[in-house]
């Protein structure tokens, strides 16, 4: 028999908010994350089983499958949009400590550039497996970024460019964040940039796709 749990992890994969929502068509009518999530809590389960066994897991297989090229941006944005409509019944739990998040990402695209695709499918990903996200936009100085790690020192930072006339400025930022935090972990990504660009700046990692960053997250999350 189907867990309450594996339904929720099921709806975020294919995208499917509510019971009004007509996408995907082959639910039309049926509940979707948010019905289910809050039904999850209202049965007694706890919010952190729900978070880790239907809404994370959903945003998990969702991210396999954009590695994997078995689906594309839209359908990663309407999963995205599952995953939040369920998050919403968690905030509370979130603010009283109640449920941990595994850690903290700062992120933003660096001073120059404008473009945030690529900055907000990360968020979403990174924030749909369980991480606090603090959104520094886009244009951000390095000024901003190292301000962003003084409130949040036990944080991941990950910058993001789409320009090779702005991708220069990430090693500025890179090093301004090391001089005071050295134990930082920093990332980097977008269209320009590569691994040997990431070593040479002196970043500790670069990932060309969301799930790949998220892999890693985990994995210095656990440590």
């Amino acid at each position: 028999m189907e867990t309450i749990f594996e339904k929720i992890a099921y709806c975020v994969e294919v995208g499917k908010i509510n019971a009004a929502t007509p996408y995907p068509p082959t639910m039309k009518g049926e509940d979707g994350a948010d019905e289910l999530t809050a039904a999850a809590l209202a049965e007694g389960y706890s919010p952190n089983e729900v978070l880790t066994e239907g809404l994370i897991a959903g945003m998990n297989r969702t991210g396999v499958k954009f590695k994997e090229n078995k689906v594309f941006v839209p359908q990663v944005l309407m999963s995205a949009k599952a995953m939040s409509s369920g998050m919403n019944h968690l905030k509370k739990y979130f603010a009283d400590g109640s449920v941990k998040r595994k850690g903290k990402f700062i992120i933003g695209t660096v001073q120059g550039d404008l473009h945030d695709i690529g900055k907000n499918l990360v968020c979403m990903m990174v924030e749909g497996n369980g991480y606090e996200v603090i959104d520094l936009g886009v244009d951000v100085s390095k000024e901003t970024f190292v301000e962003a790690v003084r409130k949040n020192p036990d944080a991941f930072v990950g910058m993001s460019a789409l320009l090779t006339t702005t991708m220069v400025n990430m090693g500025p930022i890179n090093e301004a964040i090391k001089a005071e935090f050295p134990k930082v972990k920093t990332f980097v990504g977008g269209a320009p940039v590569n691994g040997d660009f990431a070593q040479k700046i002196g970043v500790d990692y670069y990932t060309e796709e969301p799930q790949k960053l998220v892999e890693i997250l985990n994995r210095l999350a656990a440590n």
